[in-house]
Order: C-alpha cells, then structure tokens, then sequence
C-alpha cells in the first residue's frame, strides 16, 4: 500500500517537533540536527520537515512513497501519462535514506516525488535539481483580467 508523503520546511526545528509531536500524538521515528519524520499509520502518511534545504518556510514537496518497486513502476506509468516533464532522479540518497525515485510538479508548480527506499544513510544527501521541472508549464494563476470576470489568460504561457 502506497502512503502519502508530506515535506515542510520550517524555521525553528525543535518548536515544530513539539508542535507536530502532540498534532499526530506522536514522537518522530527518526530525528536528526536538521531533519525529523512520523512515520504515521493514521492517518497513513510520512511527514517530514527540515531546515536542510534553505527554502523558505512551508510546504516543500508532496509525494508518493511506494512500498516495493512494483508499486514504484505502477507510478512512475503515471507520471509519465501526467503529459508534463519528469525528472528520473534515479538511486540517490535524500533524507537519511537511499531511495529511487522521480519527480514531477503539478501545473501549479507543486511538487510531487515518488520514491522507494531501500536503506538509511547517515548523511542528509543531496537535493535533486527540480526549479527546471517546478517551473516548467506551471500556472501562474488567474491573471487581472480573468480576476475581474474578463476572458484573461491563466497561465504564463
């Protein structure tokens, strides 16, 4: 069963332990100087947050984590059916962990990652280059015109 994969970046790591510790009535399983993750069942979801990649404050990614390379393929086809560019990262280590994985950003320039893990690292790792793909075709939004009930363009084109 696929789960759910949340990553925020935040200011103050220990204050947002805290708080998402009594969101999820739950400790991280893992936590480290620059990163901590719940590994939750309920809801079935891997949420992590860290002050590693220098972005500001928010969300940073969504994501698919499969659970063996089947499901893994089973979305990686989707993606590539998504119609827009995809970044096959490949076996990388990212978060303490080894995992394959892709990634994608919606047309709104969210990003999405689909990822295996196959092991633990003792080092952070390297953030994937994905400014190309968050930016590529993404919506920018209603434009002035669409705002005001005027036909506009929506996107940047």
């Amino acid at each position: 069963m696929k789960r759910l994969h949340v990553h925020m970046s935040v200011g103050d790591l220990d204050q947002s332990i805290r708080f998402y510790s009594t969101l999820f009535a739950s400790e991280p399983t893992v936590v480290k100087p620059d990163y901590a993750k719940w590994m939750l069942e309920d809801p079935r979801v891997n949420f992590a947050i860290s002050t590693h990649n220098g972005r500001a404050a928010g969300l940073d990614h969504l994501g698919i984590q499969a659970e063996d390379t089947a499901e893994l393929h089973e979305v990686y086809g989707r993606l590539k059916a998504a119609d827009r560019p995809v970044l096959d990262e490949g076996m990388t280590t990212c978060c303490y962990a080894r995992s394959e994985k892709s990634w994608i950003s919606d047309p709104a320039g969210v990003l999405w990652e689909t990822f295996h893990t196959v092991g633990e690292s003792t080092v952070y790792g390297t953030a994937a280059p994905v400014e190309e793909i968050r930016t590529a075709g993404a919506c920018c939004g209603p434009s002035p015109e669409k705002a005001a009930g005027t036909p506009g363009k929506a996107c940047c084109g």
